[in-house]
């Protein structure tokens, strides 16, 4: 695997911003792994970061290279700070910017398929809410979506006790009146996709979290919401909280779980 630290202009949000890039190599002599790549342009993983992190999150905590090497993936983790993935009321432009300017120049610079079976979402916590939001509103774009413990009901955000908190959730969504049932709110986009008849126009989906989570019940008024709707998703929990740990072995997980073509 190529490992690349990408700096760049984004129009969309008027700044420098910067992505960490890992590219496929075909390898054999490298101790301890072998690299896998196809001829052409490569799937790519868009592999989002939470919160108080940055893109080069998933490098300093995980084994994300090495566990990507078998399957000849292209992964792209973009800076977003904590702008949840969203076009903010007081703010830059992030939904625009992750959905619109960072596929086209990603595929610009490397050699990424821009093919729909061959584009991946997935993130954790904030970045497993947007990795969801991206599969949910662009089911065109997405073949698979995976959350990690994603914040999945942004409404939950406006009751904690915390004002600051909440002073920047209505920064990024507004009022608690304005986030639900908008184009923000996961519920609300979970109805827009219960009306697509053709099943297979639909991303498969995917989200686990920890069963000591402070996010967990979260992510269980979500689950039962698409079962209510009957979308498909692939649910797992299991004993875990919200670190590093519980996703560094589940993104192995969701690795063995994406629709690749082998």
């Amino acid at each position: 695997m190529a490992l690349m630290q990408c700096n760049f202009y984004s129009e969309v949000l008027g700044l420098s911003t910067s992505m960490n890039v890992i590219i496929p190599q075909e390898t054999h002599t490298q101790i301890g792994m072998e690299g896998h790549a196809t001829s052409g342009n490569h799937p790519v993983l868009y592999l989002l970061h939470g919160l108080s992190d940055d893109h080069t999150i998933w490098l300093r905590r995980t084994s994300i290279e090495r566990y990507a090497a078998a399957y000849g993936l292209a992964i792209v983790m973009p800076n977003v700070h904590r702008s949840f993935y969203t076009d903010m009321q007081q703010g830059g432009k992030y939904f625009t910017f992750v959905s619109e300017e960072l596929p086209r120049l990603a595929e610009s610079f490397f050699h990424l398929s821009n093919r729909r079976e061959d584009r991946f979402v997935a993130g954790l916590s904030m970045g497993g809410y947007g990795a969801l939001k991206l599969g949910m509103s662009l089911p065109e774009r997405y073949a698979a979506a995976a959350s990690l413990s994603g914040a999945t009901d942004i409404t939950s955000m406006y009751t904690r006790s915390d004002e600051d908190y909440e002073a920047e959730v209505r920064r990024i969504f507004g009022s608690p009146e304005e986030a639900r049932g908008s184009n923000n709110d996961l519920f609300h986009l979970a109805q827009n996709l219960a009306s697509t008849k053709d099943t297979a126009a639909l991303p498969q989906l995917y989200q686990c979290c920890g069963t000591e989570d402070f996010l967990y019940e979260d992510n269980i008024r979500f689950r039962d919401h698409m079962r209510e709707l009957d979308i498909p998703l692939t649910y797992e929990e299991e004993p875990g909280e919200h670190e590093w740990g519980y996703w560094d072995t589940k993104i192995q997980r969701v690795l063995e779980w994406l629709p690749l073509s082998r």
